[in-house]
């Protein structure tokens, strides 16, 4: 297996290479990553500028990476359309230290990697924790690769995980759950700087202190559990709830026993 692994925080994220080491051990894995910070851009393509890409040398052995000037969309593309050859399997943008819940996917450059690679026909995975975790994304890497080698063995099928992944280790997660997009995680609010001889502004972001509604990714994360969102640009590409459901019960049988032992 062949596997793109690309985000939103730079090329020298801790989170990044913590997620490399685990899909390591199942795939050969290329990273293409921004070469700084580039969070909340979204889907955010560079048009109107060259791109520049520079070879780097990666934390972890036999794994090719590169770093670009660009966003995290711009790494998918350039990925897929030049510095891969051969093809791939599977896109997999993360982790991110920081959730990644409700409208939130909408802004989010971890997310907007991920699509690139979705709307190429490739199996996508957005992944994400809670900001300054240290467990989170050991969970979250062992996670992702379990999903990564469940979803590369159902090809047919199309799909499109935003992953959120709570702040507890392996054995402790409840459950993994199926989920529906919160209609709000965030907020946005306005704070006004008086800085002579004009005023500035910053755009805010305050977490919302409920989840509401049943059945949303706020409300997983919060109650210890795994959240799995599919996301899909069209009903056609709706995964089968079979087989979200066979993935989430696989899913956490290895996370808490080890192998699956779910017959095919």
């Amino acid at each position: 297996m062949k596997i793109l692994v690309t985000n939103d925080d730079g090329i020298k994220s801790e989170d990044l290479w913590t997620l490399v080491r685990e899909l390591r051990e199942i795939a050969r894995v290329t990273v293409v990553a921004p070469n700084g910070e580039r969070s909340a851009i979204g889907t955010a393509v560079t048009l109107f500028e060259p791109l520049h890409v520079e070879k780097v040398d990666p934390p972890v052995a036999g794994v090719i990476a590169y770093a670009v000037d660009g966003t995290p969309s711009d790494c998918v593309i350039l990925a897929l359309g030049k510095l891969i050859d051969g093809g791939l399997d599977m896109v997999v943008s993360g982790i991110n230290p920081g959730l990644n819940l409700g409208e939130d996917v909408y802004i989010s450059g971890t997310v907007g990697a991920a699509m690139q690679g979705y709307f190429r026909g490739l199996p996508t995975l957005a992944v994400s924790t809670l900001r300054g975790s240290r467990i989170g994304p050991v969970t979250a890497a062992r996670a992702t690769a379990i999903l990564a080698e469940k979803m590369a063995a159902s090809q047919s099928i199309r799909i499109f995980l935003n992953v959120n992944v709570p702040d507890r280790p392996l054995k402790k997660v409840r459950e993994v759950k199926i989920t529906r997009l919160a209609r709000a995680s965030h907020i946005n609010t306005v704070e006004e700087e008086d800085h002579e001889p004009r005023k500035q502004y910053r755009l805010v972001r305050a977490r919302l202190s409920s989840a509401g509604d049943d059945g949303t990714d706020i409300e997983a994360v919060e109650q210890g559990k795994i959240s799995l969102t599919p996301l899909y640009t069209s009903l056609l590409d709706k995964p089968p709830q079979r087989f979200l459901k066979r993935l989430c019960a696989e899913l956490i049988q290895e996370l808490k026993y080890g192998k699956s032992k779910i017959e095919s």
